[in-house]
């Protein structure tokens, strides 16, 4: 019988600093990406455990800046989904004076998607850049949401400080990303089909850690 042994971690801070050890012992300098770009793509890669982030990860050359200064001065995000919100702890965007918001059960958003016809990913983006005039959208899921922001952005809607788009899937996805980075809106994004609310909230807290 195989006998297994347990790393004797007790607290979380050491579990994660053990992980964030793991992955730089596992990517070797020189890295893809350095500084607060590295950062962000190692706490990726802690979320998932997926070093093919390394090759998929695309950063806009503003995206970085963009978002530490917005985080520093209390910025508004809105997600697509309630997961990524509540992936994005209080502990770190309270003391930067920044609020998470998601839309996708509010009653308006609600209304609005049944009486266009649209999903409710859709409308939430219409309530929120008509309402909350967002510095930072967060999508890690439904690409009509990044298909809609986009639109918003192209008729001069909005224009975020940063986007980061990750919708994970099949259908569209992909696509949703693309025409993102298509587009010169400051943008952390991820190549291909691979995404989701976890790995899109790991973003934030990426910056927020280093903007604090």
């Amino acid at each position: 019988m195989t006998q297994i042994t347990f790393q004797n971690f007790q607290k979380p801070e050491d579990i994660e600093a053990e992980s964030f050890r793991i992955i730089d012992s596992e990517v070797p300098k020189p890295r893809p990406f350095e500084g607060a770009k590295w950062e962000i793509v190692r706490r990726m890669i802690h979320t998932t455990a997926d070093f093919e982030m390394l090759s998929l990860v695309r950063f806009h050359e503003r995206a970085v800046d963009n978002g530490l200064k917005v985080l520093r001065n209390g910025a508004v995000i809105v997600t697509d989904t309630e997961m990524a919100r509540r992936g994005m702890p209080v502990r770190r965007l309270d003391p930067l004076g920044c609020v998470a918001h998601c839309l996708m059960n509010d009653p308006r958003v609600v209304e609005r998607a049944k009486r266009e016809g649209i999903t409710r990913a859709k409308a939430a983006v219409d309530v929120a850049v008509n309402e909350l005039k967002p510095d930072i959208w967060v999508v890690g899921n439904a690409p009509t949401a990044l298909i809609r922001l986009v639109e918003h952005v192209d008729n001069g809607y909005a224009s975020p400080a940063l986007v980061v788009g990750m919708p994970v899937g099949f259908v569209n996805a992909a696509e949703s990303k693309a025409l993102l980075m298509s587009r010169d809106i400051p943008y952390i994004s991820v190549e291909g089909r691979k995404g989701g609310s976890a790995l899109a909230a790991s973003v934030i807290n990426a910056l927020a850690v280093l903007a604090a």
